[in-house]
């Protein structure tokens, strides 16, 4: 028995037929691009104000209330570990209901995990801290998730720009994040909050403010146009007979290495990030000091952004990806070897620990997308950032036990010669290329 169109329905068909315009109207399309991109900016400022405080502090406040360093690893790894999690919700919630729906709930929930973390600050509930910060990480998630919301609507030559832009505007926020850390310090005094929990008022209102402008202003969402574009465009090919029964196989060596790359660089990266303020607070740098080098070090993370895009597509992704790994290396020796006083010396070594984990994240990235179809390649990219956040859980964790039981130049050490393994998966990789161009050329000749 047929029923009657419900609300849900008719608010379905409804919305479509908005979307025809869409469909219709390359001008328009190109219109809601660049307004999404906008909205996408001005969210990444705000985002990576956020996620920049929890960066900068997050240890500091641990080993306050903890009163060791051992466990001082944990705040990363349960940022990083919210932020695994967050990343299948944003994304189911995204493919679901929209880009809107489900960057403005990653968001939101950060902004949350920010007071959670002040609130454990100010009664020195210290499983209320782990609590939030773990709930924290979903602002770190959907900071990252937001680039994809740009290129939507974004003709291919225009995809790596629109990411690009993403990055870029996240910088301005992390870079001044950090360097507020003493003025919010002082301001959570001033209301009788712990300094170290200052940073964290700042970033529960950068997150609140990011999810609010994903929630009012990204309209129509992009996500469901560009799905009403594709339903379109599919409907025009079912009359084709040209067109493959089969998708495309996905290339498991490129999924593998470029996989391999993100990981092996956002363990490197996380682990030296986050003892460095620790080893700071040792050699007697003060709150101001760390704020400068970890602001320097996230910008560096983000800012070159469009000249690696760039870089990566002339020189290719294995000459990035190699150049990641000499510069983490390079990093992790600068780290290691740098007196404990040299101001300079450690801004040089952790400008290039967010370098070289630009190089690594933009030429994996590419490799990715270059080994997947479009049919299947959201669910692929989602698995691989969920390994990547729980690589980087794991090494922000381990960090703080290799300091503990050797050193933080021990740490750095073995942080700079862990890059060095991309060395021979790349070699694997270029063999496994070159074996199957000859395959090709000789089923050609057959």
């Amino acid at each position: 028995m047929s029923h009657p169109p419900n609300h849900n329905w008719q608010a379905s068909q409804n919305q479509q037929a908005h979307f025809r315009c869409y469909i219709n109207s390359p001008q328009k399309q190109q219109k809601l691009y660049k307004r999404t991109l906008a909205i996408v900016v001005i969210s990444q400022i705000f985002g990576g104000a956020g996620l920049a405080a929890g960066v900068t502090v997050g240890a500091l406040l641990a080993q306050e209330m903890l009163g060791t360093d051992s466990l001082a690893g944990i705040p990363a790894a349960l940022l990083t570990l919210g932020s695994a999690l967050a990343a299948l919700f944003v994304g189911r919630l995204s493919q679901r209901f929209g880009r809107r729906f489900g960057l403005a709930a990653g968001f939101l929930a950060g902004g949350i995990g920010a007071v959670g973390v002040i609130l454990a600050a100010v009664t020195q509930h210290i499983w209320l801290l782990f609590a939030s910060l773990l709930v924290y990480g979903a602002g770190t998630a959907t900071n990252l998730q937001a680039r994809y919301a740009g290129t939507d609507l974004a003709q291919p030559r225009q995809r790596a720009t629109a990411v690009s832009i993403a990055l870029v505007s996240t910088t301005f926020g992390a870079v001044a994040g950090p360097n507020l850390v003493e003025t919010m310090g002082h301001f959570a005094s001033s209301i009788g909050v712990p300094p170290l929990a200052g940073p964290f008022i700042l970033g529960a209102a950068a997150f609140l403010c990011a999810g609010l402008v994903f929630l009012f202003l990204l309209r129509p969402d992009p996500l469901q146009v560009a799905k009403a574009i594709a339903e379109a465009q599919a409907e025009e090919q079912k009359s084709s007979a040209d067109i493959p029964r089969s998708l495309p196989a996905a290339d498991s060596r490129g999924i593998i290495v470029g996989a391999t790359i993100m990981i092996l660089t956002q363990i490197v990266m996380v682990a030296i990030m986050t003892m460095t303020p620790i080893h700071m607070k040792h050699h007697g740098h003060g709150l101001s000091e760390v704020g400068l080098v970890i602001g320097i070090h996230i910008g560096a993370m983000y800012l070159p952004s469009l000249l690696t895009g760039v870089l990566v597509d002339k020189i290719g992704r294995t000459a990035m990806a190699f150049a990641s790994g000499v510069t983490l290396l390079a990093a992790g020796l600068l780290a290691a070897l740098a007196p404990a006083d040299s101001m300079t010396l450690l801004i040089v070594a952790l400008a290039l620990l967010g370098l070289g984990w630009n190089f690594g994240l933009i030429s994996g990235t590419a490799l990715i997308v270059d080994a997947t179809h479009p049919a299947t390649r959201a669910k692929t990219q989602g698995t691989v950032d969920v390994l990547i956040a729980l690589a980087g859980a794991s090494g922000g964790a381990l960090s703080g036990m290799v300091v503990s039981g050797a050193s933080y130049a021990t740490l750095s050490l073995g942080g700079g010669f862990l890059s060095l393994l991309l060395v021979p998966v790349l070699i694997w990789s270029r063999r496994k290329q070159r074996q199957m161009e000859v395959q090709a050329e000789q089923s050609l000749r057959q």
